[in-house]
This record gives C-alpha cells, structure tokens and sequence, in this order.
C-alpha cells in the first residue's frame, strides 16, 4: 500500500493507475482516476491547489475588462436617465465616467433600436460585485456609504430625455462629506429631480476630499447650477472652475473662501462664460490678482454685489477697474485688501447705485480717502455704512460722508479711534434721515456726545448701540440740558464698564418710548438705577437683557415686571448671580406674555422650580426656558419641566450637575420635538448627538442634516 500512496506527499503524482490526461486543465475539482479502490491520495502540488483556487474565486464580468475608453463609449449611448443612474450605482469607476460625459455628448438611442433594459443588467452586474441594485436603498463604493440616486418610474420604457434642469434643488456637502464620489453621485442623481441649483462645500476630507474630478462632475452634468459656494478647500484649482465656467452659463453666485489653488486664469473664464453673474465673494485667495477683477467688471454687467476679503496681491487697479465698469453695483464689501485712497475716491465717484458699503481693516486708506468718498457725491444711494478698524476714518471725514450721503439710514463704526464728539455731533446735524448708529469700541465718543447727537437727529433715530466705548460714563442729568428722544425704540449699552445707574437713569428721561433695552455686561448697575428707568419707560417694554449685570437682586426684578410685566416677551437674566426663587416666582405671576427666559448661573433651586405652571397657567406662551447652571436643580425639577412640554421648544440645562442621565433620557423621550442640552460635570450631552434618542425620533439638527434630509446625502 505504502507503494501506491506515497504518503510524504513528495511525488508530484501516485503510484498505480493513472490519471486522466486532462487532470491539471479539468474545470471540475473532483479528481478522475483510473484504478482500483484504495486510500485517498495526498495532493500536494502547488499547480493544483493554485487550479482549485482560481475556481473556487467568483469570475469577474467580462465588462470590467474593457479599458475606460471603451465603456466610456458604452456609457455614452445610455440615453435613459433611469438607466444611467443605475448604471451609476455599479461601481466607483462606473460613476466616475459616468459623471465625465458631458450632456452634448450623450447619445439618443435611435427610434428603430430595440429597447435594452440596463437597469436590469446593472443589477446583475451590482449583484456579482456585492453592490445593491438602486432601488434597494443605499451602495457602498470603496467603503462610501452612498444613497443611490432616486428616480421616478415612468410609464412604459420609452423615455429618452436627459431631464429639465430648472435648478429647483440645494445640495450641502461638509467635512468629511465632501469627496469627489459624492459630487459625482449628485451630478448623476439630480438631473430627474429638478436639476441642481446650488451647491454648498463646507471643508473636505483630509484623505479624499474634493478635488477637480468632483466640481468638474458637476460641471458636466448641472448646467442648471446657479449658485456655487466653496469654503476651505485648497485642492481645487483654475481647471475645475474653467469647467464651471464652460458648463454652468447660468451661474449667478460665486462665493471662493480660502482655496490657494485658484487664480485671475478660473476668473477670466467665469467672466467670459457667465454672463449672469451677479454676486462675487473672494476671501483668503491669495493667488487672485487684479487681472481676474478687471476680467469681471468688463463682461458681467448684471453684477450687483461683490465682497473681498484678505486677497493680498489685490490692489487699487483691480478695485477701481470693478467698480468703474460694473455701474449696477449694490453691496460693497472691502476687508483686508492693499487699497489705497484711490480706490475709496473712485468708489465715491462711480458707485452711484450702492446702496450698502462696509469698509474694513484698510490700513493704507487715510483721512483724505474717507474725505474724498464723501466729497465726490457719488454715493447718492448709500442706505447702509460701516467702517472697521480703519485709522483713516476720522471727524473731517465723518462730516464729509454725512453731506454726501444725502439718504444715510444706518452707520456703524467700530474701532475708529480717532472718532470724537464733535465729529459725531456733525454727522448728526448733516445725516438728516439716520436711523440707525452703532458705535463699538469709539473710546474718544463720551455721554455728552452721545445726547448731543441725539437732540440733532431726534426725529429720525430708532436704534442706539453703543458697544465698549471706555468713554460712556455716568455724569449727572443735571449738568447737560436733556433732550427727549422719542423715536428712539432699542438702546444697546454693553460692556461699557463705567457706565451705571445714573447713567441709567438718564437714558430713562431722554429715551422715554424705549421697547428694546440691551445693558449685558453692565455691572456698575444697581437696583436704583433699574427702577428709575422703568418708572420713565411709558411705551412698555418687549425685550430685557440684563445679563451679567452681578449687582442686580429680587428687588429689580420685582420693579421689573411690576411695571413692565404686561408686556415683556423675552428676558434675559443670564449671569444675575444674586437672583433666586422669588425673581422667579414674580415672574411667574407678573409676565403672562414672557415666550423666552433665561436664568442661566442664577440661584434658581427645585423651590422655585416647582412654582412654574403645570399647563396654561401664569406662563402659556413660554417657548425657551435656559437654566444653565443653575447647580441647585435636580431631578425633583424634571416632573415639573415634562409638563412644559405643550408649550416649550427649547429647553437648556447644562451644567446642571444634580440633574442624572437617567432624568435627562427620561426627559427627552417625552419632550423629543426641541433640542435639549445637557452637560454633566463638564462633559456635553444633547439629544442632537445621543444615538438612541436621534434614531427613535428622527432628529434634524442643523449642521448634520443636509437640505436633502439625511446625514448621507439623497440624490
């Protein structure tokens, strides 16, 4: 026996009898031998088993063999647009050719060609490959999760269109989102269902993010896109956006921020195909010159709006050149840029159509620029002005926009330090139709100013804000004639550190119709001072803010709603440390209309807690409660809050530690329509990240549901 069967396997082949000639090329894995019975033998040969192996493997489709140029050809002819997104759904290398046939080069199948149905042959297809058919919901292609593309059945297998693209839907992709397998899926995907028309990059993935195969993707297959907005995505270059520009003519907004690869070359192209181009955002692109600029105000004559911001190697001729050209010009936005007197001096003279203009961080412009934008009278429209961190801004320029800005409604001015009173008050008496004036940082600008100005535009002036300007401080009623504002409706004093409550008191007498009063950050601020200002307040206010104000106690509060309870709907008391229970409880009996409150870090407890109304009670119309903070409530709070849930869409408890995880779960599932944040001894918890919560309820969070209703995109 030892004879026939070698046993230490070796022999290639055993001894007695033979085996069939086709042993070794024989498909089958049996072995045939001719002989009699014995021991099965020992195969050992690396030939065989590398045979049984190659069987043993599933055989690729014939189709995968062909070279990219061939299926490309393939693909082409696939007219259905049904068809086509089914073939889409096969592979990754299908849906990338897929997405690289432009819309000219698709080919319509002949009215005597017998109908194939290639849905069916992309299942099979996806089915040998271990892909899921399209109408069975989501594909993985390389380990990304990707929804198919969702097409209606027509009647019949006669359709041939490629689609109307009338632009109808908004596809958002962020971070780790944004790979070129997506956009290429969008551009497949879209066509049936209306077309896209704006586009939203936010960031892309590290590994395989967006480059200019995926925005090249949606330039072949979206002609209807007229809205593209990119933010930090630095792999995309000239060549994607020359595709845009040659496949999507109704591009009407173009939003670029920080992408490094994109220079005057991709502009050009926009303006030379684009003729519809109406907004223009350029930031952190420091490779744009003055080229692309003057590129876009001599072809886009529909241009209405354009900001720019931190472009370096953009100067005045760019500028200047836009803004000559381009007379339909609304919104100017200049950040950051090395621009010069020239360019404000033309902005004066030529942009007779704007109507709102921001100025910000221009370092090189000095006084004569802003002398010279006012002094050109060319800004006859100008409705809205804001000027930052710009040192040239200063009291003869001031006066120069205030004369030549005959329509002036809003000003806004932060950190012009060189800004004095006098300055303003000659604004004030030349700005005749000023409603609006927001001055942050202004530390030159003192109270006197301040009611100067107001007894000059005391007809018009609705809004007041005056945002950490060192120089607002008390100063007595009695030494500066009064004047009584009465159009005035919201005052904002914020983090102005000298500023108390006799001050406070004084804003009572001038602003007597007051409805909207911000004074967070206030901590000179005492009860005294709250009192006397709502004595004087006859309109009734609607919205409070005295968060941070440390020094207030129950006793405000309760002078609060005694006499402007009636009609407050929101109040912020954020930060109020020395407020408890009772604050709350005079609330609860005084404000019938209050729809957001906010304790936050006060010293609320269960006590005051259990106070509120079980339903319908003193507060019906309260819809955001924040007790952020507030150390002292527990679960014995929880009960009482799920009754707040007829009425309640937001809710806050971070930071409060005592109330348990199992409070806050048993919460949630019964108050699962509003975002409820809650933190545990520092650790951030929400139902907006809690899967078991997110999966039963069916949360939408902004930032991780896109507009198409998912966290994985839906074609």
């Amino acid at each position: 026996m030892s004879i026939l069967v070698n046993r230490s396997g070796d022999e290639d082949l055993c001894q007695g009898g033979h085996f069939t000639s086709n042993f070794i090329l024989s498909p089958s894995p049996s072995i045939d031998v001719d002989g009699p019975p014995r021991k099965r033998s020992r195969i050992s040969d690396p030939l065989i088993l590398r045979n049984r192996e190659q069987h043993s493997q599933k055989a690729v489709p014939s189709i995968e063999i062909l070279p990219d140029e061939c299926l490309f050809e393939i693909l082409r002819r696939v007219s259905c647009i049904r068809d086509r997104s089914a073939c889409a759904c096969v592979s990754k290398r299908w849906l990338l050719l897929q997405s690289s046939i432009r819309r000219s080069e698709i080919v319509s199948r002949p009215n005597n060609c017998n109908f194939v149905n290639v849905s069916k042959m992309a299942s099979a297809t996806t089915t040998s490959r271990g892909f899921r058919h399209p109408d069975s919901g989501a594909m993985d292609v390389d380990d990304e999760k990707v929804t198919a593309p969702t097409v209606e059945a027509d009647d019949g297998d006669s359709e041939e269109g490629i689609g109307r693209d009338d632009g109808y839907l908004t596809r958002s992709l962020q971070g780790k989102k944004s790979t070129d397998v997506r956009l290429a899926a969008i551009s497949i995907g879209t066509v049936k269902l209306g077309g896209l028309g704006k586009l939203l990059i936010r960031g892309t993935d590290a590994t395989r993010g967006v480059t200019d195969v995926g925005l090249s993707a949606i330039a072949r297959g979206c002609p209807s896109l007229k809205v593209l907005s990119i933010w930090d995505v630095p792999s995309i270059s000239d060549a994607s956006l020359c595709e845009i520009a040659q496949g999507c003519h109704q591009l009407e907004k173009l939003d670029l921020s920080h992408c490094p690869m994109i220079t005057d070359r991709g502009l050009v192209a926009i303006a030379e195909n684009c003729p519809n181009l109406s907004s223009l955002t350029l930031e952190s692109c420091p490779r744009v010159r003055n080229e692309g600029l003057q590129a876009i105000g001599r072809s886009c004559s529909n241009l209405q709006s354009v900001n720019i911001n931190d472009c370096p190697l953009i100067g005045d001729q760019g500028v200047a050149s836009l803004v000559a050209c381009a007379a339909g010009l609304v919104k100017i936005r200049l950040q950051a840029l090395n621009i010069s007197d020239l360019s404000l001096a033309v902005i004066g003279h030529y942009a007779k159509s704007v109507t709102e203009l921001s100025l910000m961080g221009l370092q090189y412009v000095g006084e004569r620029g802003f002398w010279a934008l006012g002094n050109a009278r060319g800004l006859k429209k100008l409705k809205s002005l804001a000027v930052s961190f710009c040192k040239g801004m200063t009291d003869s320029g001031l006066e120069a926009i205030g004369l030549g800005c005959p329509v002036l409604k809003h000003l806004c001015l932060r950190r012009c330090f060189f800004i004095s009173d006098n300055g303003l008050c000659v604004f004030a008496r030349a700005a005749g139709t000023l409603e609006s004036l927001q001055l942050e940082e202004c530390n030159q600008i003192t109270q006197t100013g301040i009611l100067s100005s107001l007894s000059d535009c005391k007809a018009k002036l609705k809004t007041l804000s005056l945002v950490k300007c060192m120089g607002i401080k008390d100063q007595n009623g009695c030494l500066v004639p009064l004047p009584v504002c009465n159009s005035v409706r919201s005052l904002t004093i914020r983090d102005c550190p000298c500023f108390g409550s006799q001050g406070l008191a004084v804003v009572g007498k001038v602003c007597p119709q007051l409805q909207h009063v911000d004074f967070s950050g206030l901590t000179g601020i005492t009860d005294s001072g709250v009192l006397s200002l709502m004595e004087n307040c006859r309109a009734g206010l609607v919205k409070v803010n005295f968060s941070g104000c440390i020094n207030l106690t129950d006793d405000a509060i309760t002078h609060l709603t005694t006499l402007q309870g009636g009609s407050l709907q929101l109040l912020n008391l954020g930060g109020c440390r020395r407020l408890s229970d009772e604050s709350l409880k005079v609330i609860l009996a005084n404000c019938p209309s209050l729809q957001d409150l906010d304790m936050s870090k006060c010293s609320i407890t269960d006590h005051g807690i259990v106070s509120l109304p079980s339903c319908g009670g003193g507060l019906p119309d309260l819809q955001v409660l924040s007790l952020s903070g507030c150390s002292q409530v527990s679960d014995k709070s929880v009960p009482i809050l799920r009754k707040l849930s007829s009425s309640l869409v937001g809710l806050n408890l971070q930071r409060c530690n005592l109330i348990s995880n199992k409070a806050v779960g048993w919460l949630g599932e019964r108050m699962w329509r509003f975002f409820l944040p809650y933190s545990r001894e520092g650790s951030l918890f929400s139902l907006s990240t809690h899967t078991s919560f997110s999966s039963k309820w069916g949360f939408q969070v902004a930032g991780d549901i896109c507009a198409d209703g998912g966290s994985e995109y839906v074609l």
